[in-house]
């Protein structure tokens, strides 16, 4: 089985190489073909020099993308999903905050065809913290739950829409992320209200999760741009 794994990247110099070397790990240990797709999202380090000096052995593939400007996680994310060939895409942030082993049990479920997308969540009770977020960071996620509830109509059985290791069926991905209309943070909102629509399967897992601390994430002085994204979000599906 050949499969996709897809690292939108903006300003992770310090970390891509070990993702990319990670992610390509993962595939060889476990007998998969396939590819490690990095997205530099118009970074102004060297993420894209580092995720191309990373080793990944052979028969696995790397390519490395560029957006000619920081475009969002959103648009990032599509531009890897398009670009992939894989039978099973998996996306992952950068910091390998959840072992890629984690997503083990999807794939077989997605080969097995009992799934289209696994998605992956830290509110789980089987869901093993090893690091917390800071408090600030917790009470702030919940608060954009109960939103993303609310304004932009997420299902109240997701707990975790924003948690960024999901897995695809590759068609459906592809399917999902060609007329993805939200480029940024919310483009999760975005594409789980299209797939309950279109009746693909969907269900969340347990993850063993290690908060990065130097997450690119900035709730609060992000919050003006979030509010538009989620108003975004329900008028799409107004209009879908």
């Amino acid at each position: 089985m050949d499969i996709s794994i897809v690292i939108p990247a903006f300003n992770e110099a310090g970390k891509i190489g070990r993702d990319v070397e990670a992610a390509s790990a993962f595939l060889n240990e476990n007998s998969f073909g396939g590819e490690v797709i990095v997205v530099d999202d118009g970074s102004t380090d060297d993420t894209a020099g580092e995720a191309r000096r990373a080793n990944v052995p052979p028969p696995i593939l790397k390519a490395i993308l560029h957006l000619d400007r920081n475009s969002g996680k959103g648009a990032a994310v599509r531009r890897g999903i398009m670009e992939s060939r894989g039978e099973v895409v998996l996306y992952a942030d950068s910091g390998t905050c959840i072992p890629y082993g984690n997503a083990l049990p999807v794939i077989k479920r997605i080969a097995a065809g009992e799934l289209d997308i696994g998605l992956a969540s830290r509110r789980l009770k089987e869901t093993v913290i090893r690091r917390d977020r800071p408090l600030r960071r917790r009470l702030i996620s919940r608060l954009f739950h109960q939103a993303a509830v609310i304004i932009a109509g997420l299902p109240r059985r997701i707990t975790d829409s924003q948690c960024g290791f999901k897995v695809y069926e590759g068609k459906t991905a592809r399917e999902l992320f060609a007329g993805l209309a939200t480029p940024g943070f919310l483009f999760e909102l975005e594409i789980i209200r299209k797939a309950l629509r279109r009746g693909f399967r969907l269900e969340e897992f347990p993850v063993e999760w290690t908060c990065d601390l130097d997450s690119r994430l900035r709730p609060a002085s992000q919050a003006g741009s979030v509010l538009k994204e989620l108003l975004q979000v329900r008028s799409l599906a107004k209009k879908q």
